[in-house]
């Protein structure tokens, strides 16, 4: 096979799985009787997952660990937890076996990303439609829940959704061995041996600590999306709970068109406004979510601005990093961010938006207007930071040399 294919097939798998069980998580919790602050935990083990992966496992992975057999080893372990969340019914058990997936899995989503770019000969022009492989995976797993799950499925039923992520996490284990070789990259001279360190340093440059800032934002919004959308489809908008999940992964099919055109926006809008847009999908949806909640067309039609909120902001920021900071620390660098995108926004969204839910119901009905208008406003916000504040150094991707790309200069790496 092509290695573009291999990698494709890659991210069909690494998406796959956390597509599986993302969106049934929470109604799957309030199932098993799970109290609010249980859940909240539940929902910060990625933050305490990805704190982990920048500080230890993405180091390891940069400085020790070919990144294919890193991702053979953390999949199996995965599975096996998944085997075991899957069958636990009381919260401890359920956390402690949750946690160590997340401990596991939340590092590969930098691996994967990494591998990626280091085996494409022209990253900025051909990672979107690599990447589309995780959408495509996202996708194809919602379907199997039709049939797994009923119109008002039991806790016994939903738990499917675990079972099914460790079945492709093992498949994925074995599938890892046989990607391109990416060696790790050994300390050089000179060269900070702590690849997290001089990741951190980075953020020393005004614009990386922008866009920082404004990743954390989108993050919260982007992970509170996951919290509130399945219950807002069923509770309030009527969708049948074996039909959300593939509702919402109409998200996932308008991405895939927009990941494949997402080099060519690049070239042409640049860094900043494909970005903007990006940010301005969130806003639009939570706008529709919080005043057409009664149109189940519209609830519906307004899924497809997943793949604008998606491609244009997060796989535009992969982009960016892989364009920006130097090589022999790009696990760590993709690492960092997705401390916001995985971690931290995912702990903030997981506390914020359940204690807005339990402070917006009154009777066992959520005010969703009021609370649909906070992600709104976040974003709205982060448009303007970004509008007035982000000045990357050049304005859309560019060539660079092995080292130490040619959009930065030696005081910023």
């Amino acid at each position: 096979m092509k290695t573009s294919f291999r990698l494709f097939l890659m991210m069909v798998l690494q998406l796959a799985i956390w597509g599986a069980w993302a969106p049934k998580i929470f109604p799957y919790m309030g199932m098993l009787g799970f109290a609010p602050w249980q859940q909240s935990l539940v929902g910060s083990s990625w933050g305490v997952a990805a704190l982990v992966g920048i500080f230890f496992s993405n180091q390891f992975a940069d400085r020790n660990f070919s990144a294919e057999r890193f991702l053979a080893v953390s999949h199996l372990i995965g599975g096996l937890a998944l085997v075991g969340t899957a069958f636990a019914t009381s919260f401890w058990p359920f956390f402690a076996c949750y946690l160590i997936f997340s401990l596991v899995y939340v590092p590969t989503l930098s691996v994967t990303n990494s591998i990626a770019f280091a085996n494409l000969r022209d990253p900025a022009a051909d990672f979107g439609a690599v990447r589309m492989g995780g959408t495509v995976g996202w996708v194809l797993v919602s379907w199997p829940f039709v049939f797994l799950l009923g119109a008002h499925s039991s806790a016994e039923q939903v738990r499917w959704i675990f079972l099914v992520a460790a079945i492709l996490s093992f498949v994925f284990a074995a599938y890892s061995l046989t990607l391109p070789h990416t060696p790790a990259r050994k300390d050089a001279p000179g060269i900070d041996n702590l690849a997290w360190r001089r990741a951190f340093k980075l953020l020393a440059a005004p614009f990386v600590l922008v866009l920082f800032l404004v990743t954390f934002i989108d993050s919260v919004i982007h992970n509170g999306y996951f919290v509130m959308a399945d219950a807002f489809l069923t509770n309030r908008v009527g969708i049948a709970g074996n039909l959300s999940m593939v509702v919402l992964s109409l998200g996932q099919v308008a991405e895939i068109l927009t990941m494949f055109f997402l080099g060519r926006v690049l070239v042409r809008l640049g860094w900043k406004i494909t970005m903007i847009i990006g940010v301005l999908g969130h806003a639009a949806r939570f706008a529709v979510f919080a005043f057409f909640a009664d149109s189940i067309p519209v609830i519906v039609a307004v899924q497809l601005l997943h793949g604008i909120c998606y491609a244009f902001f997060f796989a535009t920021v992969y982009i960016f990093v892989d364009a920006v900071f130097p090589k022999d620390v790009r696990s760590s660098a993709q690492g960092l961010f997705n401390l916001l995108i995985l971690g931290v926004g995912n702990v903030v969204a997981s506390f914020l938006f359940p204690s807005l839910i339990s402070r917006l119901s009154a009777g066992g009905t959520v005010d969703y207007t009021s609370l649909f208008l906070v992600p709104t406003g976040m974003a709205l916000a982060a448009v303007v930071l970004l509008a007035l504040f982000f000045r990357p150094p050049s304005r859309g991707p560019v060539a660079e040399t092995d080292d130490v790309p040619a959009t930065a200069s030696p005081a910023q790496v």
